[in-house]
C-alpha cells in the first residue's frame, strides 16, 4: 500500500482534469495496450479538487472534490458514477433492439441494490505499482505517473501537462495579412507548442442564403486540407479567399505536450486593401537588426474609444470609409504594419486595453516581443522589447497630475505653478501619463537602457499644461536614468501634440524655456503663468523634423518624436515615411490602407 513518504506534500488546491480522446482513437490504443489519459491540474490557489474522466460507455464525467477529502471518498463516487454510466449504455442496447429481455444489460441493467453492488467496478488509483492507501488525501494522492483502474480500463495520469486555456482566431481575416491566434497556455509555452494550419477545400455552402456562421452545414475532415504551415501565424494569400482556416493546436513546454484543440475561424477570408501605406516601409525593415543597433518605434494607434464616435465619422474623418474605422479592420493592419517592421523597441499611444492584450500582445509575442501597458482613462500607452535583447528589469510609470503634488522632485516646479491658480486648475485636471521602463541587454548585463514613452494634452491651446508635463517627464526620467540607474541612455518616445515651433519642442531641445515665452500664455491671459525652466539632458529628434506625422482632413503637422540622448546614443538609419502620394491617396489618414490618423516612427539606433 503506497502512502505519502514525510510530511504531506506542499501543494494545494489541485484541480484533476482527464482529457479522453475520441472514441475510435481510445479503441485502436486499448487495442494496442496503451492507456487512455488522465490529465492532473494542480494550483496551489484553488481549493476544489476537479476530475473529469471518460466512461468505456463514452461518456464524461466531471467531478470537483475538495483537496483535503480522502482519496477514498473520491474512489467510491468515481465508482458510482461509473455503474451508472454501465446502467445507462446497458439500457439504451436495450431500447435499440426493442427486446426487454435481451441479454446484452446483463446484471448491472437489474434493479435492486443488491444487483447494484455486485456489479459495481473495483476502482483503484495505484502509484509505482502500489495501490494508493484510501487514507491518503485527494491532494497528495494524483501523482504524476499513477495509474487510475476502473474496471477494466486503465488511465495514465499525468499531473501539469501543458493546457491550452484560451484559444482564438480574430473574426476577421484578410489576404496577405497575418493570422496571429491569442494563445492562453498553462504549464507550456508557445515556442514549445505544435501548430498546424488547414483550409478548407472549398468554401462551405449556407443552408439560408444571408444568415450567419450558424447557417453553415457542419464541416467534416474532407473539407480541409493542410496548408503545409506548422508555425505559430499564418499570412493566407489571395488563394484563399473565400475559404474558412482552421487551427490545430497542441501545446507543449519542450519536454511533453498536452491535449490538442482545433479551431476554425469564423468567417472567410478576405480580400486585402492592396498596396498599404507601409508597404514601401517594410522594404527597408526586412530583418531583425544585429545587437549593435536598437530599432525603435513610436506609433500613435488611433484608440477605438475616439475612432467610433459619430463626431470622428461625420466630422474629424468622413473621408474615411465606414467599415475602414472599424476596430476589426484596422487591427489587421496595425498588425501587418508592426510585426514588419522587426522592431526591437515599440512605444504607442492611444492604446485601448482591449487592443492591448486580445490584439496585440498575440500578434507581437508571436514575432518574439513582450509588452508592458498603462492605462490613462479610456486609453493608455504601451511598450514592447525584444525578448532576444532585452529583459525589463524595472517600471517607473508616473501620472503627472499625480506626482507633480506628491513628489518632492517637483517641489520647485509646483512652487512656481501655485502662483497661477487658474493654470494650476487646468495642469492637475490633465490625465496624461508617463511610462518608464528599464531594460537590460540579454547579451550584455552591463548595458540599461531607459526607455519612456507619452502622450501629452492634445488641445491646440494647452501650450503650457504640455511645458509643465514635459518638465515633470524630464525630471523624473533623469531620476530614474541618473540616481537609480546613473549614466544609462535614454530613448524618450511619444506624441507630443507639439510642432517643431512650439515651446515644448524649444525646451526639449535646447534644455530650456524663458518665462516670457509666448506658450505661457497659449490660452489667453487668465491662466498664463511666467516661469523659466531647464533640464539637463542633451536630446535630439532622432527621426528629425518630418512636414508631418499626423494627416488628418482640417490638419497636418509634425506631432511625435523619438528624442534620444545624445551622449549615448547616435542614429544609424531613419526609415523613410511614406511619400505625400500614398499618404494622400485617399485624401488623408486614417484610410483603408492605412490604421491611424498619425504615421509611425521608425529609426535605427547605435549605442555610443
Amino acid at each position: 500500500m503506497w502512502r505519502l513518504p514525510g510530511a504531506r506534500a506542499a501543494f494545494r488546491g489541485v484541480r484533476t482534469v482527464v482529457e479522453r480522446h475520441s472514441r475510435a482513437k481510445a479503441a485502436t490504443e486499448t487495442a494496442a495496450g496503451v492507456m487512455e489519459r488522465a490529465v492532473v491540474r494542480c494550483v496551489p490557489s484553488e481549493p476544489k479538487l476537479s476530475l473529469s474522466f471518460a466512461l468505456a460507455d463514452g461518456s464524461h464525467k466531471n467531478m470537483q472534490r475538495d483537496q483535503s477529502e480522502p482519496l477514498g471518498r473520491a474512489l467510491s463516487r468515481i465508482a458510482t458514477n461509473a455503474l451508472k454510466g454501465h446502467a445507462k449504455a446497458a439500457a439504451a442496447r436495450k431500447n435499440r433492439k426493442n427486446r426487454p429481455n435481451a441479454s446484452g444489460g446483463g446484471a448491472c441493467a437489474g434493479p435492486g441494490p443488491e444487483a447494484a453492488a455486485a456489479c459495481e467496478p473495483v476502482v483503484k488509483l495505484y502509484y509505482r505499482e502500489e495501490a494508493v492507501a484510501e487514507d491518503v488525501l485527494n491532494v497528495d494522492a494524483w501523482q504524476d505517473g499513477a495509474v487510475l483502474q476502473i474496471g477494466d480500463v486503465k488511465y495514465k495520469v499525468e499531473r501539469n501537462p501543458p493546457s491550452l486555456t484560451e484559444l482564438q482566431l480574430p473574426r476577421y481575416i484578410m489576404a496577405g495579412f497575418p493570422v496571429c491566434p491569442k494563445l492562453g497556455l498553462e504549464f507550456g509555452d508557445p515556442a514549445g507548442s505544435l501548430f498546424r494550419w488547414y483550409k478548407e477545400t472549398k468554401p462551405r455552402a449556407a443552408e439560408t442564403e444571408g444568415e450567419g456562421p450558424s447557417s453553415l452545414s457542419p464541416s467534416s475532415p474532407s473539407d480541409w486540407t493542410e496548408t503545409g504551415v506548422n508555425d505559430r501565424v499564418y499570412t493566407p494569400s489571395n488563394a484563399d479567399i473565400g475559404l474558412r482556416l482552421k487551427l490545430h493546436c497542441t501545446p507543449g513546454n519542450g519536454q511533453r505536450f498536452g491535449p490538442s484543440r482545433e479551431l476554425e475561424s469564423v468567417c472567410p477570408v478576405e480580400a486585402g486593401p492592396g498596396t498599404c501605406t507601409f508597404d514601401h516601409r517594410h522594404l527597408y525593415t526586412k530583418k531583425v537588426t544585429d545587437d549593435a543597433l536598437i530599432r525603435t518605434v513610436s506609433y500613435n494607434l488611433l484608440a477605438d474609444t475616439y475612432a467610433q464616435t459619430e463626431f470622428s465619422r461625420t466630422v474629424l474623418y468622413p473621408y474615411c470609409a465606414p467599415y475602414a474605422l472599424e476596430l476589426d479592420y484596422r487591427q489587421n493592419l496595425i498588425q501587418k504594419e508592426l510585426t514588419g517592421y522587426n522592431a526591437d523597441l515599440i512605444c504607442l499611444q492611444e492604446v485601448d486595453r482591449d487592443v492591448f492584450t486580445d490584439s496585440l500582445v498575440p500578434a507581437l509575442e508571436a514575432f518574439g516581443l513582450e509588452g508592458v501597458f498603462r492605462i490613462k482613462q479610456h486609453e493608455g500607452l504601451a511598450t514592447f522589447y525584444r525578448k532576444s535583447k532585452f529583459k525589463l528589469l524595472s517600471q517607473h510609470d508616473i501620472a503627472f497630475h499625480e506626482t507633480l503634488q506628491s513628489d518632492p522632485l517637483h517641489k520647485e516646479l509646483l512652487e512656481k505653478l501655485v502662483l497661477y491658480p487658474s493654470a494650476q486648475e487646468k495642469v492637475l485636471q490633465r490625465s496624461s501619463v508617463l511610462q518608464v521602463s528599464v531594460l537590460q541587454s540579454t547579451k550584455d548585463s552591463s548595458k540599461k537602457i531607459c526607455v519612456a514613452n507619452t502622450h501629452l494634452y492634445w488641445h491646440p491651446k494647452g501650450g503650457y499644461i504640455r511645458l509643465i508635463q514635459m518638465a515633470v517627464a524630464l525630471a523624473h526620467i533623469r531620476h530614474v536614468s541618473y540616481d537609480l540607474y546613473p549614466g544609462i541612455p535614454v530613448i524618450f518616445c511619444g506624441d507630443f501634440n507639439s510642432t517643431p515651433s512650439t515651446g515644448m519642442y524649444h525646451f526639449v531641445i535646447n534644455g530650456n524655456i524663458p518665462e516670457d515665452h509666448e506658450d505661457w500664455a497659449s490660452n489667453g491671459e487668465e491662466e498664463r503663468c511666467n516661469m523659466s525652466l531647464t533640464h539637463f539632458f542633451k536630446l535630439k529628434s532622432a527621426c528629425g523634423e518630418p512636414a508631418y506625422t499626423n494627416y488628418v482632413g482640417g490638419f497636418h503637422g509634425c506631432l511625435d518624436y523619438i528624442f534620444i540622448d545624445l551622449n549615448t546614443l547616435e542614429v544609424e538609419q531613419v526609415i523613410p515615411l511614406p511619400s505625400h502620394e500614398e499618404v494622400t491617396t485617399h485624401q488623408a489618414l486614417p484610410s483603408v490602407s492605412h490604421p491611424s490618423d498619425h504615421i509611425a516612427l521608425v529609426c535605427d539606433l547605435k549605442w555610443k
